[in-house]
């Protein structure tokens, strides 16, 4: 029905182009000419732009028109040389537009795809720089986390060497005691300090002598006379 009302009404538009551009004046020879010669331009035309659709078979149906024409116009009949002419630029005009749509429809989906390329070549752009970005934040973080790694054990290593030296210093300290307990052991104690005190007193001058002698022997008595008034006195100090 649509391919119908279009052929029509590109017929129409053919006769009135046809009689719009030919002079009221002229014969219908002349007209039924160029008629024919309008309707071999459009078929090629048509024929040029390729074959989709239903043109191949409007392209056939104008050449039996275009042929139909001809054989009118060679049988003198010029009127109905100019209808047949007119039909075949129709149907001629008809392969022309069903084959310009065509392109018109390949074109604009070409740039749909083309579009659509674009944008995704875009989207993949972007997700691959995003990646890349997150990458990035990874090994920023990695090397973060390796630096800490590596301040933990250094500080893990100082805090070994110190204990390590103070376990050094108390076996230091440990021996040189039991050095010092088996030299106290070994050596024996010292003798005491004797010291003796002794006083004479005599009567008649009230004279007072005191002597200290400081020894480590048994104490002896001396013998005094017996109006002098003797008085020893003996003090043991440990060593």
């Amino acid at each position: 029905m649509l391919r119908t009302t279009i052929i029509a009404s590109l017929l129409a538009s053919s006769a009135i182009t046809l009689a719009v551009a030919t002079p009221a004046a002229a014969g219908t020879t002349e007209r039924a000419r160029e008629a024919i010669a309008a309707a071999e331009a459009k078929i090629h035309t048509a024929e040029t732009l390729g074959a989709y659709g239903d043109s191949p078979r409007n392209i056939a149906e104008a050449r039996a028109a275009l042929a139909a024409a001809q054989r009118d116009f060679d049988n003198d009949h010029r009127d109905r040389a100019i209808e047949d002419g007119v039909r075949a630029q129709g149907l001629a005009d008809a392969a022309i537009g069903i084959s310009q749509q065509h392109k018109n429809d390949a074109l604009a989906s070409a740039h749909e795809a083309e579009r659509a390329t674009a944008e995704a070549a875009r989207d993949q752009v972007a997700a691959a720089r995003g990646q890349a970005a997150d990458a990035q934040d990874q090994a920023v973080t990695a090397q973060q986390q390796a630096a800490q790694a590596q301040q933990q054990a250094a500080a893990a290593n100082a805090r070994a060497d110190t204990a390590q030296q103070s376990a050094a210093a108390s076996a230091a300290d440990a021996e040189a005691a039991r050095n010092a307990a088996a030299l106290a052991a070994q050596t024996p104690p010292p003798a005491p300090q004797v010291e003796t005190t002794t006083t004479t007193t005599k009567p008649a001058h009230r004279v007072t002598h005191t002597t200290v002698t400081h020894h480590t022997t048994t104490t002896g008595v001396t013998s005094t006379a017996p109006s002098e008034q003797v008085t020893t006195t003996t003090k043991v100090t440990p060593q």
